[in-house]
């Protein structure tokens, strides 16, 4: 008999996103002069758009940044198209720190990790210089010209043909121009030309990387016809490390599972090198969207989000960093996204938060679902408005008091436990990750006693706080899965069926305590 979740519905318009194509190329300069020429004007630029982002922060208006007599003219000495590029180009970096929930005072200009590196002065010889020298790149090295239809491609930076050959024509601010030949094999550069050739705009951004200067060319396409939509209902997917492989649920408008599977990514992690990677990442995202193209439905995926993949001497351990380092799921999506708009695939991107708590606790154990397609259908539910309700049984358990203490006890013994073990462990490393898993079980610790806090709200992807205050899905998480089933991200979600349902966790397998394997005091217990 097939489950019908309970649920409520909202529906929500979505604006189609832009669909872009790009051609990137090597810049050549014959004339050592126009190379020094652009170099500048990359500088000039380049603390426009840091100046800009500052002006924006205290509250001034991108009118009055980029106007005549404004100060990008004054002290950068940009021509009014370019001031109000830096000025787009700094009002594009903020709203995406706002987006990500980062303080956008503590944007790093120049990439945080080579400034934290630099800041620590561990480095001497050539190492820094070429640190130095990819510092000073990152921050000084762009220039970015917006295409206009009315000026006939880009008047700033424009592609000119001479004697058969691709020229780049740039507008130095001051009556002069820098040429530069261009240099590239790219599939797009035909259709580049047509654009040239027919007059039509495109966007031109310059970098600079090991002395070398670098031309992005992009123009936005006509989307194609919606052909499959959400309407019909929606394929959702959920990337994972480990096992490294593609969820994928699909999801019917009324909210029901229809169909479940997975595609494995072990041979893209086996590619012998980058190309080969690419190339089967594209094989797979072209079989999620046929997937969708036969069923005549929307593709729906977590909004790309940034995936901390760690480094060496964190203490989270070789094993779990190269699961991270070889995690292609920015990757995966953006070419899902992209295939996706150009066949007339709807794309729903969706706010990834709780996604898998809910997964995990909800239906992974009431449809017998891996949680990682349990993820998928949360995230396709969420693509189609459902709101996600708290089954009775996790209600009548979060307002159990011997329920809250029997997990507030785990992380407090847990705790004291991992404190002696520091105490004695000489190896830094080992040291650095029990201090980890120390923070971590206090955090725990910290979410469970909020249960006890003020009443609160929380928007957005869950359906709020309970009661008590707290969020109900992360405590569930964190009381029931290593204190009951001991692990951070248990494999068997079944033994949590009858928790789900009746709230009754006491008499878990005939004993009051932790099944096998969990407990503070069983050395089995491990995070995932």
């Amino acid at each position: 008999m097939k489950a019908k979740p309970k649920a409520t519905r909202k529906r929500t318009s979505q604006k189609r996103a832009k669909a872009f194509t790009g051609v990137h190329a090597l810049l050549l300069f014959p004339s050592g002069e126009d190379h020094k020429a652009t170099l500048d004007l990359m500088r000039r630029f380049s603390a426009g758009v840091r100046y800009a982002y500052n002006r924006l922060l205290e509250g001034q208006t991108r009118e009055a940044l980029k106007r005549e007599n404004g100060p990008l003219r004054i002290f950068f000495g940009l021509n009014t198209r370019y001031a109000d590029d830096a000025v787009m180009k700094a009002q594009a970096l903020l709203d995406s720190a706002r987006e990500r929930g980062e303080d956008p005072r503590k944007v790093v200009f120049g990439g945080r990790k080579l400034f934290e590196t630099l800041r620590r002065r561990h480095l001497s010889g050539k190492p820094l210089k070429e640190l130095k020298r990819e510092w000073k790149e990152k921050r000084q090295g762009l220039l970015y010209s917006r295409g206009d239809k009315t000026k006939g491609g880009n008047l700033n930076l424009r592609l000119l043909v001479k004697d058969g050959a691709l020229w780049l024509r740039i507008n130095l601010g001051d009556g002069g121009y820098a040429h530069a030949l261009i240099q590239t094999k790219h599939p797009n550069l035909s259709t580049l030309l047509q654009r040239v050739y027919a007059s039509l705009p495109y966007n031109v951004e310059l970098s600079l990387k090991d002395g070398k200067v670098y031309a992005t060319f992009t123009w936005e396409e006509e989307p194609a016809p919606l052909v499959a939509t959400k309407e019909n209902g929606v394929l959702a997917l959920d990337v994972n490390s480990d096992p490294y492989h593609l969820a994928l649920a699909l999801v019917s408008p009324d909210g029901n599972l229809k169909r479940h599977l997975t595609l494995s990514l072990e041979e893209v992690d086996r590619a012998p090198n980058r190309g080969t990677k690419e190339l089967l990442l594209w094989k797979i995202a072209h079989q999620v969207v046929s997937l969708a193209e036969e069923h005549g439905v929307a593709v729906a995926t977590e909004r790309l989000k940034h995936l901390p993949k760690g480094r060496r001497g964190d203490g989270s351990g070789r094993a779990f960093r190269r699961k991270q380092h070889r995690f292609a799921y920015a990757s995966l999506l953006r070419k899902v996204h992209s295939l996706a708009r150009k066949k007339g695939v709807q794309v729903v991107e969706v706010n990834p938060q709780d996604t898998s708590a809910i997964g995990m606790l909800k239906y992974a154990p009431q449809l017998s679902l891996s949680k990682d397609v349990a993820a998928a259908y949360v995230i396709g539910r969420r693509a189609l408005g459902f709101k996600e309700k708290l089954p009775k049984g996790y209600g009548k358990l979060l307002r159990d008091e011997r329920f809250r203490d029997h997990a507030q006890g785990f992380y407090a013994s847990r705790v004291r436990e991992l404190q002696a073990k520091k105490a004695q462990e000489q190896n830094p490393y080992l040291r650095r990750r029990l201090s980890r898993e120390i923070g971590e079980a206090k955090r725990h610790l910290s979410l469970l006693s909020s249960l006890q806090g003020s009443p609160g709200s929380q928007e957005g992807s869950t359906e709020g706080r309970n009661l008590l205050g707290g969020n109900p899905w992360r405590v569930l998480r964190v009381g029931l899965f290593l204190p009951l089933l001991g692990r951070e991200v248990p494999r068997d979600l079944s033994p949590l069926k009858v928790i789900l349902h009746r709230g009754a966790w006491e008499g878990w397998k005939g004993g009051l305590g932790p099944p096998p394997g969990g407990g503070p005091e069983c050395a089995n217990v491990r995070s995932a």
